[in-house]
């Protein structure tokens, strides 16, 4: 059939205009691989769908475009932006945030309220490979986000991870659920521009990833920060004594990058082997493929390391971890707390090394396939006769990442010292509210001394 003679439902404007949310605004740089990746394979799609640039507009948001203020308040007239975005869209595709999280952020409720609005004006909703953090039948925010999630604008859900965890999320059997890669498996394509080539060295060189103070805690791991620290100090010694060269550095989140500056002041860490100012995408990339075997707490280095080619050990201090090395047919290559024997993964790294990685073609253009199949459902009668893009067709077509602008880099500097300033305020009002506890409390047992006294 002629593509060209197939009606196609894109609405009465000559513009179709895409909605992308992702994780954009937040300073851990794995979160802006993710949006990069993500813009790149939408645009595949267009283009897989004879849709012409021309045809388009994606215009890529924060996921949080429900403002914090809001969630807080719930003043209608905090929705203003928001809902006027949403309603002006043909279509919204949320892009790989942890969007289901509802045990440590918010996220599940900006998610919930964006979705009442996309209800609201009829806008069709793609979640793609996005990151689900469990379910609970008794958790009221769980249940509030279920309940938006089988919304009849929602037609398809894909997780990059928690596939059981999705199921129980959707009762609606119309909306289309499966199991993908994260979109970054395909960043050392689309950021290709950016690889550092391999020097020829004598010493082997290993990227340490780190995790902020409270990262294991927070997870339910028994793994307290002086534990942590003090891995990272012995494996970085060990390292040195078995003849090789490292770095420590962080995805980009504040809170993993003040643990860089506690190593260097307080353990035997030498400022030279800290990487600071991880601030955007094309560094991280560069610096990864740089390495030859990474040690990771997050998980975006991995799936990074995964899509160059470099062999990575995880760690596992969040279950996504455990999800994704599973995926990739690697589950030997993942340590748990009990395993960071530093004389053992120094071992381990020699074997990975050695064995390098073997991508699995099927299951990084899974997440691309699953993309395309929902708009081109969205964008064409069912009798399409399009197909998806094979992997190397995919591989051909999709367009590289053309860098960070010296105006998109001062903002993602703006954004990472916002928060830095806000998580000190809020410890310094936290430390002058025990401060005022403590003297009340002096005051009071002073004053039950003193009655006490004239009681003797």
């Amino acid at each position: 059939m002629d593509v060209s003679r197939v009606e196609r439902k894109i609405g009465e404007k000559d513009i179709y205009r895409i909605l992308l949310l992702t994780n954009r605004d937040s300073d851990n740089v794995g979160d802006q691989v993710i949006e990069a990746c993500a813009i790149s394979l939408v645009q595949t799609v267009m283009k897989n769908l004879n849709i012409e640039k021309k045809e388009y507009k994606i215009s890529s948001r924060a996921a949080g475009i429900i403002t914090k203020k809001y969630v807080a308040t719930k003043d209608p007239a905090l929705l203003g932006t928001a809902e006027e975005v949403i309603k002006n869209s043909d279509v919204i595709i949320f892009g790989g945030a942890p969007l289901f999280n509802f045990d440590h952020q918010i996220f599940y409720e900006r998610t919930a309220t964006t979705l009442e609005l996309a209800e609201k004006y009829n806008v069709p909703v793609i979640f793609s490979s996005i990151g689900v953090e469990g379910y609970s039948d008794e958790n009221a925010k769980c249940q509030r986000l279920k309940k938006t999630l089988n919304f009849p604008c929602v037609k398809q859900i894909t997780t990059r991870d928690d596939f059981e965890s999705l199921q129980k999320y959707v009762e609606d059997r119309r909306i289309t659920i499966k199991k993908v890669a994260d979109s970054a498996v395909w960043a050392g394509t689309i950021l290709k521009n950016y690889v550092t080539p391999r020097e020829n060295r004598e010493k082997k060189k290993i990227g340490i990833f780190v995790l902020r103070d409270s990262g294991f805690e927070d997870n339910g791991i028994n793994f307290p920060f002086e534990s942590a620290v003090k891995f990272w100090e012995k494996l970085a010694e060990t390292l040195e004594e078995k003849g090789y060269d490292y770095e420590i550095l962080s995805n980009g989140h504040f809170g993993d990058e003040a643990i860089l500056d506690y190593l260097i002041r307080n353990r035997n860490i030498s400022e030279q082997k800290c990487v600071f100012n991880m601030n955007c995408p094309e560094r991280l990339i560069g610096r990864i493929s740089s390495y030859d075997a990474v040690i990771s707490c997050r998980l975006h280095p991995s799936i990074i390391s995964y899509a160059l080619k470099v062999p990575s050990l995880g760690i596992l201090w969040n279950e996504k971890v455990r999800f994704f090395y599973d995926s990739i047919g690697y589950q030997d290559r993942m340590l748990t707390v009990d395993d960071l024997d530093c004389d053992k993964i120094i071992e381990k790294l020699e074997q990975i090394i050695s064995e390098g990685v073997k991508q699995d073609k099927e299951y990084m253009v899974s997440v691309y396939e699953a993309l395309f199949e929902a708009l081109k459902r969205l964008i064409y009668a069912d009798d399409c006769p399009l197909e998806s893009y094979s992997y190397q067709e995919l591989a051909e077509n999709i367009p590289l990442f053309q860098g960070t602008s010296q105006k998109e880099y001062e903002e993602k500097i703006k954004r990472k010292f916002r928060r830095t300033y806000e998580k000190y305020n809020k410890n310094k009002m936290q430390l002058k509210n025990l401060k005022k506890r403590s003297v009340k409390k002096i005051i009071k047992e002073r004053a039950k001394r003193k009655i006490r006294n004239l009681f003797k």
